[in-house]
């Protein structure tokens, strides 16, 4: 009895503290001790329930709008990334006393590969031509590394984990996608406009486009999970539908491409077409670029088709370097970081730093309508040739190898897995990264917790389900042995 007086009056005394603080912050015309109750609320997240802020932290992704800095160029996305860097000091405090890691997990050869990276950015950190903005880009890369890859893998142990994870990012995503859509109605849906009505959500139409591209596939293989009820599987379709009308009326080139290089890819895994067929091709393609390629550099430099709400048109703008300012912009881009690799080919100029150094680097005849003369129009429009000219040649290796090794894991992971629901969205998984990586071509996003959070979250997710099969069997192989014996 005494205990619950106790607990009670406590309650309000706390109360009538919070009340007056509140009032004397209003009468100043302060309001930030609002804030005190939503404070203490994720603290007790952060000690008592951090799978629940992870995945309060995945809900908010798609919602969170980002508040630039001026001085340096780089921005925080509200709540988000306040609340991951908070999990990253909690695990950098926790190591030190409790390091339970399975070590399966640590010696994978993505974590290996990530854990290199990681390294190298932190030397080519020290190295930088501006140390400030670089130490600022590896926290930032940190604190969406450690809560989605490494504690993430902690919180999924099986299929309707995965299921959770999706949902939980695809139910704002929608949120988003009918603001922008209605919003883009109001602008009689507009070509031009179609670049920014996605905003504050997104930043333009290339982040929000490849989101889309992204969340498609995987939004598809809920579709055909065998434990959903109808009702379950027509939301699936549902969502799905809606993905694939926004990614429509995106006016993304690239997210559309991506798109169909992810089909592509599904075609060549789903009918199991031989790896020795598919590199024949490949190798014709690029024997035909090469040996065709003055005559296609020609026909491509002749296309003058802009972009346009025509969908017909806008696809065949897409490889306009003739007059598509957009395109023209990124060629400028992609030269400029060129050039700071050849001055700095081995640590390069510092992660983060493109966007700050590649101004002198830029020539008048490759300029256009939309290039800067202070070079602040952003950063290099490539996943592999910002990483080359901030991070020198082990930059660009270390994206590859991430890459290349994701999409292995993939292909191995689905063709082991048995049961048929995991194996729909593991291929999901594996088509959503196969637009990003081919998206990585034309834009960058990993600098961002949109593009983030469901990259490394994924990526834990391919691993764990690779360890797990991995184990499975070799299980199952000591087992026969034994039988044999």
């Amino acid at each position: 009895m005494f205990n619950s007086k106790l607990n009670i009056g406590i309650v309000y005394l706390l109360t009538i503290i919070f009340v007056l603080v509140n009032m004397y912050f209003v009468s100043k015309n302060q309001y930030y001790a609002y804030a005190i109750p939503f404070g203490l609320f994720f603290i007790l997240l952060y000690f008592f329930t951090l799978d629940k802020l992870m995945w309060l932290i995945v809900f908010f992704t798609p919602l969170a709008i980002t508040i630039k800095d001026d001085d340096f160029g780089l921005g925080v996305s509200l709540p988000t990334e306040p609340l991951m860097a908070g999990i990253l000091l909690l695990f950098v405090i926790k190591i030190f006393f409790d390091w339970n890691f399975d070590k399966r997990f640590i010696k994978h050869p993505l974590t290996t590969i990530l854990l290199i990276s990681l390294l190298w950015m932190l030397f080519t950190t020290i190295t930088s031509e501006l140390p400030i903005v670089s130490i600022k880009y590896l926290v930032s890369r940190l604190w969406f590394v450690i809560p989605f890859y490494f504690i993430f893998s902690k919180l999924i142990k099986k299929t309707a984990d995965i299921r959770l994870f999706s949902w939980l990012y695809i139910i704002p995503l929608i949120i988003v996608i009918v603001y922008t859509t209605i919003h883009h109605a109001m602008w009689g849906f507009d070509s031009k406009a179609g670049h920014w009505v996605m905003s504050p959500f997104y930043n333009d139409h290339t982040a929000y486009g490849m989101i889309l591209a992204f969340y498609l596939p995987i939004s598809v293989s809920l579709i055909f999970t065998i434990e959903y009820t109808k009702t379950m599987r027509v939301y699936a379709i549902a969502a799905a539908t809606i993905i694939l009308f926004a990614l429509f009326m995106s006016y993304s080139r690239a997210a559309w491409l991506s798109m169909l290089g992810g089909i592509a890819v599904f075609v060549l895994i789903y009918y199991r077409i031989k790896l020795r067929y598919v590199l024949l091709i490949l190798v014709s393609l690029v024997g035909i670029f090469f040996a065709f390629q003055h005559q296609i550099v020609d026909k491509l430099s002749k296309n003058d088709q802009d972009s346009s709400a025509n969908f017909t048109e806008h696809i065949s703008s897409a490889s306009n370097i003739a007059t598509d300012a957009s395109n023209l912009e990124r060629i400028n881009r992609w030269a400029c970081a060129l050039r700071l690799f050849e001055e700095r080919p081995i640590v390069g100029w510092g992660p983060g730093t493109y966007q700050f150094v590649y101004a002198p680097m830029q020539r008048a005849k490759e300029k256009t309508i939309i290039s800067t003369d202070f070079g602040d129009g952003g950063n290099a429009h490539s996943e592999y040739l910002g990483p080359l000219a901030e991070m020198g040649i082990l930059g660009l290796l270390n994206v590859l190898a991430l890459g290349i090794v994701i999409i292995t894991i993939g292909v191995r992971v689905y063709k082991r897995e048995k049961d048929a629901s995991t194996r729909h969205i593991i291929m999901g998984i594996l088509v959503a990264f196969i637009t990003y990586f081919i998206h990585g071509f034309l834009n960058n996003f990993l600098d961002s917790d949109k593009a983030s959070v469901p990259f490394w979250g994924f990526a834990a997710i391919l691993v764990l389900w690779d360890i797990r099969q991995s184990e499975n069997k070799t299980n199952h192989e000591i087992s026969e042995e034994n039988i044999t014996q």
